[in-house]
Parts: structure tokens; C-alpha cells; sequence
């Protein structure tokens, strides 16, 4: 998500003229988004929108693009300038943003803490800091660890996000763990530390595998996306290995990352009664 936007004058600087600025317009080969900003034509979508409007991509719409996590997002996220002015409808240059459009677009206005240049969005620092405030404290969690697990951002850059957070913020960072492979996982896990569970992630047994999550050191949660365990191989797979783990006296609790992020009461239910009957014993 580098791309950038041009002006007429970087245009006219490179050597095109007015004429082949028009031409290219409507070829295709440029968008232009919004008085003086010019895009690749093969720009993506969103950036675009982003740019119309008088901004530049950022919190979960900049997120979502590059593969993280995001719970969700019904808007398009954009920053503005704080002296921004002439705000306009994505989906039109012309038309002044106002609702009903105001309601689909979420404005971030706050100070940028890495310059963006010319670029047509902001960097994975900052649309992390916008991500945290705009979502739920377990949704952001899950947003980090996606973030830190893709390698999108080191841990000297999630420091560097919850400096720019505010106070009530701060406490998230001990729950952020890299090692979490998508963000359902994130979210049953903790679900988990609710429950006062010891929770222990990517668990390798011998001859059997990993496992996503390994609970008071008996029960094996997975959490199941429709992108690996769709055919029904894999699922053939899936039951041999939950044989094997109850053949070495492990429980096994597979839910899908739908129920998860849709229904979480209904996990968190399935968690606290199998919890519960063990402790019970």
C-alpha cells in the first residue's frame, strides 16, 4: 500500500504536458481523485476513495488491506489534516462529504507521529494507534497481534503505538503476544484469561502437530477458518488428530473463527462449562 498521489505540477515535472494529462485521465492510466491529486490507475480502491475525500487511508480500511486482522469495519477510515477543509463524498470529487456519506466514513484528525510523505496513506504505526481507539479493547488486541505476528511492525513500533495511546490505553500492551496466528485464536485466548485459565499457545505434540491453544494443561482449543478446514480431507485430518490427543488423555474443543467473532457468547459458554466440570472434579 505505497502508492502515491502526483500533482499537476509533479506531472508536468516528469514531462507530460496538459494535453497528455487529459489523455491518460481518461484512458485510465491516471485517476484524478480530487482537485490537483493524480493516482495510478491501478490504484487500489480504497486509497482512492481515501483521497477523494481529502485524506489518506488509515486505521482498520489501511489494516484490512494489508491482511490484519480486523474484526470489523463498516467505514472507510481516513486522516485528515487538522486544517483539512472541503472534505468530499468518496465515491465523487465533486460532491461535498455530508450525510448520508458522513456516516460511512470515519475522519481521524489527530497529528501523524511518521510523516507520509506523498504517500496516499499512513504508515502501520499510525493506522495501529487510530485501530486501537476505534475498536474494542479484545478487537484491538486482536488487531495487534495480527499486526506483530504478519511482521508488519517490531516491538520497538508497538511501543511506539502505546506511547502515542492515552493512559487508559496502556493496559493492553501486556495482553499482546506475536505468537498468535489469527485473530480468533487472540480472541478465545482471552476469553480464556477471563476464565483464569493457564493458557499456553502453538503447543507442538509429538506425531500429532501443533495445536492453537492448550488450556489448564487438558483442554486443546481450535479454532477452525473455513479457508483451512473447508474440504473434507483436512477434516478427516482434524478428527485423526483430536484421537490421537484423546488417546493421551487431552479434550478437544474445535470451534469455527465464524462462531468466534459472531457469537462469542456462545464460546465463552462452551469454555466456562467444560472449565467448570473439570474443576468441579
Amino acid at each position: 500500500m505505497s502508492a502515491e498521489f502526483f500533482t499537476r505540477a509533479d506531472l508536468l515535472h516528469a514531462g507530460h504536458t496538459r494535453r497528455s494529462i487529459q489523455a491518460q485521465v481518461r484512458s485510465g492510466d491516471l485517476i484524478h481523485a480530487r482537485r490537483d491529486r493524480y493516482l495510478a490507475g491501478d490504484t487500489h480502491d480504497s486509497l482512492v476513495r481515501a483521497v477523494r475525500v481529502g485524506g489518506r487511508l488509515t486505521c482498520l480500511s489501511l489494516l484490512a488491506t494489508l491482511g490484519v486482522f480486523v474484526l470489523e469495519n463498516r467505514r472507510l477510515h481516513v486522516h485528515v489534516p487538522a486544517t483539512a477543509g472541503r472534505l468530499r463524498a468518496p465515491g465523487n470529487r465533486r460532491k461535498r462529504l455530508k450525510p448520508p456519506q458522513s456516516r460511512k466514513v470515519r475522519l481521524h484528525w489527530s497529528d501523524l507521529i511518521q510523516d507520509p510523505g506523498s504517500r496516499c496513506a499512513v504508515s502501520v504505526v499510525d493506522a495501529l494507534v487510530h485501530a486501537v481507539t476505534c475498536q474494542t479493547p479484545r478487537a484491538a488486541i486482536a488487531t495487534l497481534d495480527s499486526a506483530l505476528h504478519r511482521r508488519l511492525i517490531g516491538i520497538d513500533d508497538l511501543n511506539t503505538v502505546f506511547a502515542a495511546l492515552p493512559a487508559r490505553f496502556h493496559a493492553l500492551r501486556a495482553l499482546v503476544d506475536a505468537r498468535a496466528e489469527s485473530g480468533p485464536e487472540t480472541l478465545v485466548r482471552l476469553m480464556a484469561r477471563v476464565l483464569g485459565c493457564d493458557v499456553r499457545l502453538q503447543v507442538e505434540f509429538d506425531d500429532i502437530g501443533r495445536v492453537d491453544l492448550l488450556l489448564d494443561g487438558w483442554l486443546v482449543v481450535e479454532c477452525d477458518s473455513r479457508e483451512f478446514h473447508q474440504d473434507w480431507k483436512t477434516q478427516v485430518k482434524d478428527r485423526e488428530r483430536d484421537v490421537a490427543l484423546a488417546a493421551l488423555g487431552y479434550c478437544t474443543l474445535r470451534v469455527t473463527a465464524a462462531m468466534i467473532m459472531y457469537r462469542p457468547d456462545d464460546v465463552f459458554a462452551a469454555l466456562r462449562g467444560l472449565i467448570s466440570s473439570r474443576r468441579a472434579v
